[in-house]
């Protein structure tokens, strides 16, 4: 099969060099210095904002991975979908994706959105429950963090952080949504190696619809105590307002940069709770001390590349916008997903 991979962040070429393993697969970016990281791929110097050359691009292709940044992510994908070509999606967008589901079903294109750890891999053991129970309360915690403590390093784009720090955490209350400042609300999590903190995010996304019948939902983003004061502090000063969001993303990249000899972890705990039952999933993975490939890349590159199969396979074929919770009902896809990550060492446990 051929397959187009956009964007070769760090985690588009984890996507790429494993899906190369089995497929003819092409990377694409509009950086050289990207590219030239992946000597082993075939490459191309693209930009995906040019709508039409994208479009003709992606049209020789069975399926396409967008793993751009979050600013190109809904219009790349509409692109995608416009050109008839079936997608996996984890660039994170603060669109709503369902809106293109229309669009996907005229051009009979599936496209699996959202699909990386979280959102993603936590959508999915959401929508295997919701398959066989009645819910009343699902919370997910998570974070990337550096082995380090009291660091912090960003496995993905800076500015793509940055807007998670600045986008109202919408929650589910008792039927209703709520919407909170992001940042707000912090509590300590404590476990086996590690003390952190929570506090909300914008982590729900599509489950504000496709699960509006759950009662309780919210997401918190982990990171070591103080970090949160410090991203309060820069936003209410007007570092992260429009004027300033470009020096100010360049200069934490460069304080941010994950490097090849950077340790670093992720963590996700799932919590779901409803008809005097309760589901409990926790996922811990480390750099590979081999490979040198982070944990983030890891877990977020290897979900998305496990939908690829299914979606190559038939194993998921339906035409539409699909997030991962109207995925995880698919006994099959689940399945498949948790064994593709075991193979790669990426243990998701229910305790």
């Amino acid at each position: 099969m051929r397959i187009l991979v956009l964007g070769c962040g760090l985690v588009g070429r984890t996507i790429a060099q494993d899906l190369a393993k089995r497929h003819d697969v092409l990377v694409a970016d509009n950086s050289k210095k990207a590219l030239d990281l992946v000597p082993e791929l075939d490459t191309l110097l693209f930009d995906v904002a040019s709508k039409n050359s994208l479009k003709q691009k992606v049209s020789k292709f069975d399926l396409v991975v967008c793993a751009v940044p979050g600013f190109l992510g809904f219009e790349t994908l509409k692109t995608v979908i416009e050109a008839g070509v079936n997608v996996v999606d984890i660039s994170f967008f603060p669109e709503d994706a369902l809106a293109l589901n229309e669009l996907a079903i005229e051009k009979g294109v599936t496209a699996v959105v959202d699909m990386g750890v979280a959102p993603g891999l936590d959508n999915l053991i959401l929508g295997h429950h919701n398959h066989s129970m009645k819910i009343d309360s699902f919370e997910c915690l998570v974070g990337g963090l550096p082995t380090k403590e009291g660091t912090y390093k960003a496995p993905f784009s800076p500015a793509d952080v940055i807007q998670e720090y600045l986008r109202p955490a919408r929650l589910f209350a008792n039927g209703e949504v709520i919407v909170l400042p992001a940042l707000s609300e912090p509590e300590y999590i404590e476990g086996e190696g590690y003390f952190l903190e929570a506090f909300n995010t914008d982590g729900l996304r599509s489950l504000l619809k496709t699960m509006s019948h759950i009662p309780n939902m919210n997401e918190k983003t982990l990171r070591y105590p103080g970090h949160r004061n410090h991203m309060e502090f820069l936003r209410d000063a007007g570092f992260f307002d429009n004027e300033n969001f470009e020096f100010t993303s360049k200069v934490l990249f460069n304080d941010w940069k994950l490097s090849r000899e950077d340790d670093e972890f992720t963590y996700m705990k799932v919590t779901i709770k409803g008809e005097s039952q309760s589901h409990v999933w926790e996922l811990y993975d480390e750099t590979d001390p081999n490979t040198r490939i982070s944990s983030m890349a890891r877990t977020t590159g290897y979900t998305c590349c496990a939908m690829v199969e299914a979606v190559l396979s038939g194993l998921w074929d339906k035409s539409g916008v699909y997030p991962g919770e109207l995925v995880g009902h698919d006994d099959g896809v689940f399945s498949h997903v948790l064994s593709f990550l075991q193979d790669r060492g990426v243990d998701v446990v229910k305790c």
